[in-house]
Order: structure tokens, then sequence, then C-alpha cells
């Protein structure tokens, strides 16, 4: 009798020392586990964070396509500055840029390094895995990027992102924010230290590196602040005011321009179209709504947004998926199924002033097949720089040199 009391209170015992173990294990489990498990957000994350893969700009004739925006207008009177366009699929854009601004590449390691709070604890926190040291890096430059900003209205909204309104809060000055969703970048390069880089941000910074033209001195407007962040792109711009589009700018003309005002705009495009070339850059999409008219001088005055769609183009270049707006596809692409960059910004530059200097909207497929026509109202030099631009085959238009030259413009 004793020896099974004996017994009871040892199996006792045993059991009370198993059950501190388990509430012990039970208490520290929780915590290892928080540590190890990734949410189902940073899997999210993850993939939203990959590069997808590319075509080669030889595809074959099955693969050609067209990547187009359609013509969307905005009415900018209100903030005056920027439409958002963009293609609908990839190209083969991962090109290297040796030339890409040092400022520009280093760019997102330094605004997480100077961001206040949350990077700063990245720095000290080695207890952190590298899915929440992001999380708050980009809490850190989100909090940058709202302390000296202010965000107003939306301007426009296109395929690959909205564009805002906005202010620099440090001194007013104007800006337009560009939101870009990451899966709506649809054409990256690849800087000197082999990262994946928007296209739009390389660009722009190829444009302002190494010049000290201050804000507002050039064509293309300026690309004032970036911000690299998981899901989302955000390009602050400047924006010129007083400003519209060129589109509005002809509609509240009464729908065309005199042979003069076109000249004006021409003569600038021209310049700007050949300060692009001799930087590599082919825009691809130079049109009247991508054009914005300074009004804030007597002298109407040019300037080129949303670079979206470009990319660094190399002497003897040529491509097949057209990117762009349908409307404006120039002939050889569907003659030859391919576009070079320069035969091609010269047909834009007739676009552009067709649509100036005439009541109805272009589109290639009608002016091959002879239903808009050149107006014979027009000054023959007029016309003729016209049909130089128009010209069906690429190798007889002319040069945006010879353009420049041309006594239309002289």
């Amino acid at each position: 009798m004793k020896k099974d009391y004996a017994k009871t209170l040892v199996s006792l015992a045993l059991r009370r020392v198993r059950e501190r173990r388990c509430s012990a294990s039970a208490n520290d489990g929780p915590t290892r586990t928080i540590k190890r498990k990734a949410t189902p957000g940073r899997k999210t994350l993850r993939k939203k964070t990959r590069v997808p893969e590319t075509e080669h700009p030889n595809t074959s004739k099955g693969d050609v396509a067209v990547r187009g925006v359609k013509r969307t207008r905005f009415d900018l009177n209100k903030h005056d500055m920027e439409t958002a366009s963009c293609s609908a699929d990839t190209e083969s854009c991962n090109t290297s840029v040796d030339d890409v601004s040092k400022r520009g590449v280093k760019k997102k390691a330094v605004d997480v390094a100077d961001g206040e709070g949350p990077s700063k604890k990245i720095k000290r926190n080695s207890d952190l895995d590298g899915e929440e040291k992001l999380d708050l890096s980009i809490a850190a430059l989100t909090a940058k990027f709202k302390a000296k900003y202010l965000e107003q209205d939306q301007l426009g909204v296109g395929g690959c992102g909205s564009v805002f309104a906005g202010y620099r809060r440090a001194d007013n000055l104007p800006v337009a924010i560009k939101r870009v969703p990451k899966d709506k970048i649809l054409c990256k390069v690849v800087d000197q230290n082999g990262k994946q880089l928007s296209v739009e941000v390389a660009v722009m910074l190829k444009l302002g590196a190494g010049t000290s033209r201050s804000v507002g001195t050039s064509a293309p407007v300026s690309l004032l602040d970036w911000y690299d962040l998981d899901q989302e792109l955000i390009l602050v711009l400047e924006r010129p005011v007083p400003s519209k589009d060129l589109l509005n700018y002809v509609v509240d003309n009464g729908g065309s321009l005199r042979e003069e005002q076109t000249k004006i705009i021409l003569t600038q495009l021209v310049d700007a179209a050949i300060e692009l070339e001799n930087h590599c850059i082919f825009h691809r999409d130079i049109k009247v709504e991508n054009i914005l008219i300074d009004t804030s001088s007597a002298v109407p005055r040019i300037r080129l947004i949303d670079f979206g769609l470009s990319c660094f183009a190399k002497k003897g270049s040529f491509y097949r998926n057209f990117y762009g707006t349908p409307s404006h596809i120039p002939p050889e692409w569907y003659s030859r199924n391919f576009y070079r960059p320069g035969p091609t910004t010269v047909w834009q530059m007739g676009v552009v002033m067709f649509e100036t200097l005439h009541q109805v909207p272009f589109e290639t497929t009608k002016f091959l097949r002879n239903k808009l026509r050149i107006s014979k109202k027009l000054s023959k030099n007029c016309q003729d720089f016209l049909r130089m631009c128009l010209t069906k085959e690429p190798q007889q238009r002319l040069t945006l040199e010879q353009l420049r030259l041309h006594p239309w413009l002289r």
C-alpha cells in the first residue's frame, strides 16, 4: 500500500515537471514562429519586385505587334501639366546605359540613408529580416516624399499611371507628381551597376546630367525628384504655369493655327527633337497631347512631356514592336514590319504639324489612302515641308537637320 502511494507521488511530480516544460515551450513558440514565418503580404511583395522577361527587338514576323496608346485628351487648364500614356506590353528595353548620372543611380540608397525614424531603425536592429527592412525603408521614403511635397488634384490618368498637381513645400514650386504602378513600368534599362531602372527615369536623368541649366530652361520638362517604392514609382516633375497641351491650345484658337503660329512651334519642336537625337534618346510618342505650350510669355514656348515609352537608341537600331499612338504608326511599319528612330520622329513632326493646321485628327491609314490631304491653302514652302515629313518612303524623308534648314523655317 505504501509502495503504491509512493509511486503515485512520483508520478504526480513527474507530471508537474512535464507541464512546466510544456508551458515554457508554449510561451516561447509563437515568438520563434513570428520571426521565421513570412506573411502573405510579404510573399506578394517578393513577386511584385521581380523583373519580367522581355523580348528581343528582332522578333519574328509573327511576333510583331502594336503596343499602342489611346489618344486621350486632358483638360490641363486647371493645373497645366502632363498626360499619362502607356503601351500594353513589354519590349526589349533592357539595354545598358553607361552614362546615366551617378546621382540618379545612387538616389534610392541616398534617400533611404537620409530618411528619419524607420530607416535608422533598419541599421540598428539586426534581428529584422530582409522583408521587414524593406517595409521600413518604403515607409521612410513615403514619409520623406509627403514631408517634401504637397499632392493635390488629379490632372490626368492613362494606361500606365496617374498625374497629380502639387507643390514643393519648401518654396511652393509647382510640380507634377506622376505615380506609376510597378507592373505598368514596361521599359527598363540597366545602369552601370547592373541594376534595372525605369527608362523614363534614366532618360530624364541623362537629359539633366552634366548641365548647369536651371529648371525650366530646356524643352523637355525636368525631373526634380523620384522615389522607387515597393509597388509604385513616383516621379516629381516640373510643372510649367501657366501652360496647356498643344491639343487644347489648338482648340482654344478655333481648331487650327495660322502658319506663323505653327512655324514658331515647329521650329522649337525640331530643335528639341535634335537635342534628344544627340543624346541618343528616341521619344517614340511625340504628339500634340505630349507637347505643352508655356503661355507665360508673348511667344509660346514648347515643353516636351511623357517619356514613358522612350528608349535609348543606338546608331542603326530598328524596332519591330511599335510603341506609341496607333493612329500615328509610320508607313514602313505596315510595309516592312519595323521602324527606325530618325524617320519615325520626322513622321511625328509631320503629324503634329498636320493636326495644328487642319481641323481633323491625323490617321496614317487614312492619309495613305488619300482620305486626308494637305491643304492647298497653305504656302508652297509649308506644303513642301509637310510632304517631306509625311513621305511614305522613310529614306526619302528629310532628316531633322535638313528640316531645320528648310526654307519654311528660315
